[in-house]
């Protein structure tokens, strides 16, 4: 386990009292609109299915702490007590974040996977095996490593990137090429405007009614951070016909940043960086989910349980 020598209970000590807090409150909500399982038995069984808040926590590797999903509202908006992952999105609405149905077990339940208005859904093994035992209204600690998890990442969602590219001084476009590359951008000899990726100073060297010709006028030092990559990019050498810019990432950016393609990978047009060697000018991208291939800490509240 790859925190093995880390606490894995500060995530606990820190939440214990909110999701206390938390659960109450969205416990009762819920049971306005779904009714309780009227349960005899009091604890989690294999076979069974259940309805669970949680907070996901990545457990290992450079973004140990962070969460990456929660079916908490309160927990999903509150990037100061609750740190988010690279990947974590949020949820269209605050009606998005409810208690989450599991089945509980690696087969399909015998009493189908719907139940009560509710459809219940398969969890990875640590998680639905963590549950097992569980009475309603506990909370627990489920450390759940990558075997149990999401499984190993894949080598071929890896890639080496060139820490330096460059890009034509001049470049000649079609008129609808130049349209979609400017949107707004009136296509006129003589118009003087703003790269929209780096910003730098465009002028429009020429145009006729089927090709523009355009200067890009940066300068060396330029920076500025596209939304196509993710970080600041400089423009370390210039001449008459190409602008070279550098990536600048350091080895300390290794997993905490995330950067974007223009083509899926995985399928994924968003990747981490995970490593970065100055020493080859190279860094790499990874593509692959960040969950996958870490150990993951789930802290956990049982809210119903529905028997086989």
């Amino acid at each position: 386990m790859p925190a093995k020598e880390r606490s894995t209970l500060f995530p606990i000590l820190l939440i214990v009292a909110v999701l206390v807090i938390a659960g109450v409150g969205a416990g009762l909500l819920y049971y306005l609109t779904h009714p309780s399982s009227s349960s005899s038995r009091v604890t989690i069984q294999e076979g069974d299915n259940a309805t669970v808040n949680y907070i996901g926590f990545i457990g290992s590797g450079a973004q140990y702490g962070k969460v990456f999903d929660t079916s908490f509202y309160s927990v999903a908006k509150n990037n100061v007590t609750y740190p988010k992952s690279l990947e974590f999105t949020m949820r269209p609405s605050a009606a998005n974040y409810t208690p989450l149905p599991v089945h509980v077990g690696a087969t399909s339940p015998s009493s189908g996977y719907s139940q009560y208005g509710l459809s219940f859904i398969t969890v990875v093994t640590g998680f639905w095996q963590g549950i097992l035992g569980m009475p309603g209204n506990q909370t627990t600690s489920i450390v759940i490593p990558p075997n149990l998890g999401y499984g190993p990442q894949s080598p071929d969602c890896f890639q080496n990137a060139s820490l330096t590219s460059t890009l034509p001084v001049l470049r000649t476009l079609s008129t609808s090429q130049f349209a979609s590359a400017y949107p707004g951008v009136s296509a006129a000899q003589g118009t003087e405007f703003r790269d929209p990726t780096y910003g730098w100073p465009v002028y429009v060297l020429s145009a006729n009614s089927t090709v523009v010709v355009v200067q890009n006028q940066p300068t060396v030092g330029w920076s500025s951070t596209p939304s196509t990559v993710g970080w600041p990019v400089a423009v370390t050498a210039l001449n008459s016909t190409t602008i070279t810019l550098t990536n600048e990432l350091t080895p300390a950016d290794a997993g905490l940043v995330l950067g974007h393609s223009t083509a899926s990978v995985c399928s994924q047009t968003q990747y981490i960086v995970s490593a970065v060697n100055t020493a080859s000018g190279t860094y790499t991208r990874n593509y692959n989910s960040e969950h996958v291939g870490q150990t993951l800490i789930f802290v956990v509240t049982v809210v119903d349980i529905f028997p086989a």
